[in-house]
């Protein structure tokens, strides 16, 4: 998005509990804060009901009117190639589009010493039990295809991202490995990032150069093939990976950390609308240092740039390339530690707070998010069920889907509403408080695919999203 449409909000103020929060900032390179107002207008979708899943028949789901969704890819499910559907599904995108037929790479965060869930040509480590399946959908007749496994014998493959040239780099959420200090211990070292194709023959062989640290997720600058890799500690940086050959990782590059000039801290204390410039990259000098000397932290890295000046963050987890920036969350960021959504435009180098959180009644700890193609940014929660006292007594929520308009205007979208009384593939209870993961929107723009992780399925939605910023 351009700084001329870009009119987000960025609010510290604590206990709001409108639907909407809207504030007007001044010119995008002098912005400052302004009054922050607010708002009873509802989500231009309108509010949120149990809607039935096509496939099951199950009220899964709660969605504006007029919208709909299939489930597809349940844990334990048989796919095209004989195996079963891993469980845990987390991030996820479309990785390829050949006449309206989208195939998406979905990750699998699992961990543990299980036995690897790929066979032996696309299992890194026998004794790892995450990785990734490729989905394959077809938009025009709205219906799921197939599966079939991609990449395993990783571990806690959280989120990763899409390359321009048509791969999913897969990201472990760990450090642990071979050494003798780790626990569980490994036949391999963890901690990397991995790149899988759309034909679903995934490259057993991580990027160290990448880096080996606590990774959530990556996007691309694609311009540049310059990587942006967020962090997902209390204690983290953004980092930048430049390859020494455009689109070719595995040729080496050089990983950095992002320097705040002044700001060694942005993880709490922000003021609304701040804007940073003069942004630095600090080199990280050993990327594959998972820990500190002598210690089993999984902050090897995070240090290295920390000493360098990197400024440190809270969390961070969701990102996604558009129109020239990145935009990115820092999941427990924030006074209200709810979480802050940041963009950094690479052309102008600047770090622009739009959006923090004033209270988890808003927005609670937003975690995978994309980049719609009307501008709006669709916001995963990782909460579980958040209780709040109210005026009214006590409110549940259970994690949502929610979206940030380029106006400034935060909205509901959808929430978890799954329990299942009888077993589906085995499967029975009450999973309201799992998190939302993946959320992605085909090409066109007509479906948004997401996951609820656990007990661990996909859904394809699609409605009259011209009704709003998605």
């Amino acid at each position: 998005m351009k700084s001329s449409r870009r009119r987000f909000i960025a609010s510290t103020a604590a206990g709001i509990s409108s639907a909407s929060i809207a504030c007007t900032l001044g010119n995008f390179n002098h912005a400052v804060a302004g009054q922050l107002n607010k708002s009873d207008k509802r989500s231009p979708y309108g509010p949120l009901k149990p809607t039935s899943d096509i496939n099951t028949g199950l009220p899964l789901l709660m969605l504006p009117e007029g919208f709909s969704y299939q489930t597809y890819g349940w844990t334990g499910q048989p796919m095209a190639d004989g195996r079963r559907t891993p469980s845990s599904h987390d991030g996820m995108g479309v990785i390829d589009s050949t006449d309206g037929i989208f195939t998406l790479c979905r990750n699998h965060e699992r961990g543990g010493l299980i036995a690897s869930f790929a066979d032996s040509r696309h299992t890194y480590d026998a004794n790892a039990p995450g990785g990734t399946t490729n989905v394959v959908f077809d938009g025009g007749a709205g219906k799921f295809i197939s599966s079939r496994a991609s990449l395993s014998g990783t571990v806690r493959n959280c989120a990763g991202g899409v390359t321009p040239w048509g791969t999913w780099l897969t990201c472990e959420e760990t450090t642990v490995g071979s050494e003798a200090t780790s626990e569980p211990q490994h036949e391999k070292s963890h901690g990397w990032i991995f790149e899988v194709p759309a034909n679903g023959q995934g490259n057993p062989k991580p990027i160290k150069t990448m880096g080996r640290f606590v990774h959530e997720a990556i996007a691309v600058d694609p311009r540049t093939s310059y990587v942006y890799e967020t962090e997902d500690r209390g204690t983290s940086g953004l980092y930048r990976f430049r390859p020494n050959t455009k689109g070719k990782l595995h040729e080496g590059g050089t990983l950095e950390m992002l320097r705040v000039p002044g700001h060694p801290d942005l993880s709490k204390d922000v003021k609304a609308g701040a804007v940073y410039g003069d942004l630095q990259w600090v080199k990280i000098d050993d990327p594959e240092l998972a820990h500190t000397p002598e210690t089993t932290n999984s902050l090897g890295v995070y240090i290295q740039g920390r000493k360098k000046g990197g400024t440190n963050f809270n969390r961070l987890e969701g990102i996604w390339y558009y129109d020239g920036s990145m935009f990115f969350d820092s999941t427990s960021g924030g006074n209200a530690k709810a979480g802050q959504i940041w963009e950094l435009n690479i052309a102008e180098n600047t770090l622009h707070l739009v959006f923090e959180s004033p209270s988890k009644q808003v927005l609670n700890m937003p975690d995978n998010m994309a980049v719609s193609s009307r501008g709006g940014i669709i916001i995963c929660e990782d909460c579980g069920i958040t209780t709040i006292q109210t005026p009214q007594g006590i409110k549940r929520y259970f994690p949502r889907l929610h979206a940030l308009s380029p106006e400034g205007e935060i909205h509901l979208f959808a929430e978890n509403n799954t329990v299942i009384e009888k077993p589906i593939n085995g499967i029975k209870g009450d999973f309201r408080g799992s998190e939302w993961t993946g959320a992605n929107f085909s090409p066109d723009g007509k479906w948004l695919f997401a996951n609820i992780q656990t007990p661990g399925f996909t859904v394809a939605i699609t409605g009259p999203w011209e009704k709003g910023c998605l």
